[in-house]
């Protein structure tokens, strides 16, 4: 078999000595190896979890986070024996050990620091009679270079809508986000965290499903657990950088309440509301509820965990309004999560 630490060792520059090329080659193949036994293990803690399965400890959790990778390794550094590259899996295990072992939700985007490849779709019912539905959901590529960051590589969304002025394309591109965890502790040390994030989105969209503008959204998010009990949350702001008149600026406030029993069931009821200042929808208030299931982890391989989940979205605010556009912007959606951890 190819070790992944054979092949990191070799990507160090190109021939022209670019380092970021050398990065982003070695980038893509600990993506693509997931065979490799020098993935850690997910961080997998009894209690709570988050939108996005273990019997043991926390404590457990972290020695089982570690297990797989040398002793020299867990500096998580670059200096000593090995790479950037090549301690990637000892600093994402140390990311992970470090805070708390919640499951990510169906809809909030967690505030802990996740390394996983994801998948979402949504089957959307609109007040107006259509039918939207979505293919992706704007996920993607998840990875932890630090023991702080995290960075989503996300690819668009590709829609569907029928019933209602038909047309297929896709959504605008939400490419990026960064995550910066600025606070966290593990269960049996607190059990919070408290993360940054700025995202990007790319007005890439085919004519029916894109905004025309590049938005910019700066999110703040937390979470506390007790027991097998946690609230995950998070507050954001969507800026577009042009037409701000038409299209506004989106304040979202998402609350996940998650619950954990029996290893793998990660039951949760999620408020999601969406307040926009300005544009075509100024001053409306949009709220939905989420009700959901997350089965997981379950082990796939050596260090690769795989989730899946399933929730009913529906809005309960405000009353329906097609002047000057549709409020709510749906009706009520069912979602399908699926997704391997690493």
């Amino acid at each position: 078999m190819v070790k992944l630490r054979d092949i990191c060792l070799n990507i160090t520059v190109d021939k022209k000595g670019d380092p970021m090329r050398a990065t982003l080659l070695g980038t893509v193949a600990f993506t693509v190896l997931a065979s490799v036994p020098a993935f850690a293990d997910d961080n997998t803690t009894s209690p709570i979890v988050n939108l996005k399965l273990a019997d043991a400890s926390t404590t457990q959790a972290s020695q089982n986070d570690t297990a797989l990778l040398p002793a020299e390794d867990m500096g998580g550094g670059d200096s000593g024996s090995g790479g950037f590259i090549e301690n990637w899996f000892a600093r994402s295990a140390q990311a992970k050990a470090s805070q708390p072992g919640w499951m990510t939700p169906l809809a909030t985007v967690t505030p802990r620091l996740e390394q996983e490849v994801r998948y979402d779709q949504y089957w959307e019912r609109a007040g107006n009679g259509a039918s939207i539905e979505t293919y992706g959901s704007g996920k993607g590529l998840e990875l932890i270079p630090t023991t702080t960051n995290e960075i989503l590589i996300n690819v668009p969304t590709y829609e569907d809508r029928y019933f209602k002025k038909p047309a297929q394309g896709w959504g605008d591109w939400p490419f990026l986000v960064v995550k910066q965890r600025l606070l966290s502790a593990p269960e049996d040390q607190g059990n919070y965290i408290l993360t940054a994030f700025l995202g990007f989105q790319a007005p890439s969209g085919n004519a029916a499903f894109t905004n025309h503008s590049w938005v910019i959204t700066p999110t703040i998010a937390g979470g506390m657990g007790w027991g097998d009990f946690d609230i995950q949350t998070t507050t954001g702001v969507a800026i577009p950088l042009r037409d701000q008149n038409v299209i506004g600026y989106a304040i979202a406030t998402n609350v996940a309440l998650q619950y954990h029993f029996s290893k793998v069931f990660w039951p949760e009821l999620e408020f999601n509301n969406t307040y926009w200042s300005g544009g075509q929808r100024d001053g409306k208030d949009q709220l939905f509820l989420t009700p959901g299931l997350i089965l997981g982890r379950f082990d796939l391989f050596p260090g690769a965990r795989f989730i899946v989940g399933a929730g009913y979205q529906f809005a309960v605010s405000p009353t329906k309004s097609t002047v000057p556009v549709l409020t709510p912007t749906y009706d009520h959606s069912w979602i399908l999560t699926a997704r391997v951890a690493f």
